[in-house]
C-alpha cells in the first residue's frame, strides 16, 4: 500500500522531492489554532493500515513538536501501520551530560518523550557525542543516514584538489569517508574547549601540500570557532571552503566565517548556505 507523507512545518520542496523518490501520496491536514494558541488538527488523509511518514525539520522545535505528537498519535489510533519521523535536524543532543547538579539532562528526556509516539525515527548525522548510538538513548527503532556521500559528491563536482581538513577528532567520521570516496589526502587536527566560543585548535600545516583547497568539514557549525580557529591557519590566497552539515550559524557566525572561506552547508537546516542536497540519502533510508 502507498505509504502516506505529512510535512509538518518543513521546507515544501524538500517534502514534494522525498514523497516523488518514494512514490508517497501527500498527505492533508486541516490545522489552525484556537484564540489562546492550542492546536487544531484534523487529518484528512486516510491512515489505515498504511505507514506514514512524518516529516518535521525539529530546528528550532518549540513550536513543532506539540502538534508533531498530536498528529503522530492520531495516526496510531486511527490504525496506520507505522509512525514513521524523518527529520534531517534531530534538536536536543548537546545536553547529554549534568555538569552541575540539578540540570536537566534533556537529551534523554527528549529521546523518552519522542519514542512514546513514533515507531521509528530516521534523521540525518546526529550530533553524537557521548552516546555511541541513538539506541542507547531511543527505545523506538533509529537510523542515521550520513551525509559523507552527499558532500563527496559535492566536492567532486565544484573543488579540484581538494586537502580535507577536520579541525578535531570527532570530524574524522565525515573527514575519513570524503576523502576516501574522493580519493584526495585529508588532515584532521586536535582541540580543546574551555568554554561554549572559546576553542583552541592545534597547528594546521599545509607546506606538503601545494596547489590544494582546503576544505574544512564538521557537523554542526553554531559559534563557528571551531571552524574560525582553522580557518585562521589558511592563508586567504588559498581561499578554503568551510562545509558544514547542520549550520546553525549563531548571531553573526556565518558572516565572520564568510570572510575567511566560502560556505556551504547540507539542507538540514534553512540558510542561503544550502547548497548539498541530502534527501536522496534520507529517502534512500526511508525506502
Amino acid at each position: 500500500m502507498q505509504p502516506v507523507l505529512f510535512n509538518l512545518y518543513s521546507d515544501s520542496t524538500q517534502a514534494d522531492q522525498l514523497s516523488t523518490l518514494l512514490n508517497a501520496e501527500t498527505g492533508q491536514i486541516d490545522q489552525r489554532q484556537f484564540p489562546d494558541q492550542e492546536h487544531y488538527l484534523r487529518l484528512l488523509t486516510d491512515v489505515t493500515a498504511r505507514r506514514v511518514i512524518l516529516f518535521c525539520n525539529l530546528f528550532e522545535p518549540e513550536q513543532k513538536l506539540l502538534p508533531l505528537l498530536f498528529v503522530a498519535r492520531t495516526c496510531k489510533l486511527l490504525g496506520a501501520s507505522e509512525v514513521i519521523l524523518a527529520t534531517p535536524y534531530l534538536c536536543y543532543m548537546r545536553q547529554d551530560h549534568c555538569f552541575k547538579p540539578g540540570e536537566a539532562v534533556t537529551a534523554d528526556i527528549f529521546a523518552d518523550l519522542l519514542s512514546a509516539f513514533i515507531d521509528r525515527l530516521v534523521t540525518v548525522d546526529p550530533h553524537l557525542h557521548r552516546y555511541d548510538s541513538l539506541d542507547q538513548i531511543y527505545r523506538c527503532q533509529t537510523q542515521v543516514v550520513p551525509a559523507a556521500p552527499a558532500i563527496a559528491r559535492w566536492i567532486r563536482e565544484h573543488v579540484s584538489r581538494p586537502l580535507i581538513v577536520g579541525p578535531d577528532a570527532e570530524s574524522l567520521q565525515w573527514v575519513a569517508p570524503v576523502a576516501e570516496a574522493l580519493q584526495a589526502p585529508h588532515l584532521v587536527l586536535l582541540k580543546e574547549r574551555f568554554g561554549d566560543r572559546d576553542v583552541r585548535i592545534s597547528d594546521l600545516n599545509l607546506d606538503d601540500y601545494p596547489g590544494y583547497t582546503p576544505v574544512v568539514i564538521d557537523d554542526i557549525i553554531s559559534s563557528g570557532q571551531t571552524m574560525m580557529q582553522t580557518l585562521v591557519q589558511i592563508p586567504l590566497e588559498r581561499r578554503p571552503y568551510c562545509l558544514g552539515i547542520h549550520g546553525v550559524f549563531a548571531d553573526d557566525a556565518f558572516k565572520q566565517l564568510q570572510q575567511r572561506a566560502t560556505v556551504i552547508t547540507a539542507n538540514t537546516v534553512p540558510h542561503s548556505s544550502n547548497h548539498i542536497n541530502v534527501i536522496p540519502e534520507l529517502a534512500a533510508a526511508l525506502a
